[in-house]
């Protein structure tokens, strides 16, 4: 049995599917921008001191991780559901 979703009987759909890629790939861009701004602000506030700082960028270069994370397992997932639905 060969099962597949018919993504053409969604109208537009090749522009759904690049609207959804171009916001992925900001998603990631951004992600990576913030983790290189809260590193950079992490390690100059630990070592001048400023500890509350410190643990603010901390967390923004965590929360960024997993922004980044979160988009690539996203599309991962699809595909990795896509490739199940195919075997059915």
């Amino acid at each position: 049995m060969d099962i597949f979703p018919d993504f053409g009987a969604v109208g537009a759909a090749a522009d759904l599917r690049n609207i959804i890629g171009a916001l992925m790939t900001y998603v990631l861009i951004f992600a990576v921008l913030m983790m290189i701004i809260s590193a950079t602000t992490w390690a100059l506030a630990t070592a001048n001191g400023h500890y509350q700082t410190a643990t603010r960028a901390r967390l923004g270069f965590w929360v960024a991780c997993g922004a980044a994370a979160l988009a690539g397992l996203g599309v991962t997932w699809t595909n990795f559901l896509l490739g199940v639905g195919l075997s059915l």
